[in-house]
């Protein structure tokens, strides 16, 4: 019987994060890093790509290195996978985090649900569900050799509830109609390759609840009253999540979605 420790390692597996580059994605590929991944800091500009990965690198346990993507356009998509699989020998596991959000500058986006333009909700759709169909395929094969295949796609509270506007009044903050139904696709995503990657891939998502990054007093002020533990989630509070997911402690859960919102959903 392995030790915890044994079942923890990523020692030399092979990682491709997309959105590696922000904010959750910090906290995700430290956690392949520090457990020994290679990991692939896949996000749209190619300079932040190797600022993330040199960052990562100064740990010393695991490695990274940068692959831009534009997850816009299929191709470049594509092609971000196969340059993982290509450089890295392989892939075990396959990690979607990145995404369009209520703060993302995109025309049509962060405006008040009459104002949303299709244009936007078709982006929002292509980064945040679309891209995660099209690296799934091109990944499908090489997370079967693996051994240890792993997908974790990100979702978000409001792809399992709707939002309660009333957090947003009197803030500049918004809630567009494209995030939560892209994340709740990720979620049924996730059910549908679990029974069809099934029995050598595992497929399984985290859901987030918000997560502090300065925004207006008012708003943290109403969250945290919303929230049975009394608080936004950091960075983190999400390490223990992918840790669990990505490495063999897992190794018999597929098709779940582990929710780390502090208590958010349960009422």
């Amino acid at each position: 019987m392995k030790s915890i420790t044994e079942l923890m390692s990523l020692k030399g597996r092979k990682a491709l994060l997309t959105g590696g580059a922000g904010h959750i994605g910090l906290a995700l590929s430290q956690t392949l890093v520090e457990l020994g991944a290679i990991v692939a800091i896949a996000d749209m500009y190619e300079e932040d790509c190797k600022k993330r990965a040199g960052e990562l690198n100064e740990i010393g346990i695991g490695r990274a290195w940068a692959l831009p993507v534009n997850l816009l356009e299929e191709q470049s998509t594509r092609q971000a996978v196969k340059t993982a699989i290509q450089q890295e020998g392989g892939l075990d596991i396959l990690i979607h985090c990145a995404a369009f959000v209520g703060t993302t500058n995109f025309p049509g986006w962060g405006v008040p649900f009459d104002q949303q333009s299709l244009t936007a909700w078709d982006a929002a759709l292509r980064v945040n569900l679309s891209a995660a169909f099209i690296m799934a395929q091109e990944s499908h094969q090489a997370l079967e050799i693996s051994g240890h295949g792993s997908v974790i796609f990100v979702s978000s509270i409001y792809g399992m509830v709707g939002p309660d506007m009333s957090l947003y009044e009197a803030t500049t903050m918004t809630n567009p109609a494209g995030y939560g139904a892209s994340k709740a696709g990720l979620l049924q995503l996730t059910r549908y390759l679990a029974t069809v990657f099934a029995p050598k891939v595992r497929v399984n998502a985290i859901t987030p609840g918000g997560v502090w990054r300065g925004q207006p007093e008012l708003f943290v002020n109403r969250y945290e009253k919303r929230t049975p533990m009394g608080r936004m989630g950091v960075e983190e509070d999400f390490k223990g999540a992918v840790a669990y997911l990505a490495s063999d402690l897992s190794a018999y859960v597929t098709g779940q979605n582990l929710v780390v919102d502090g208590g958010w959903t349960a009422w």
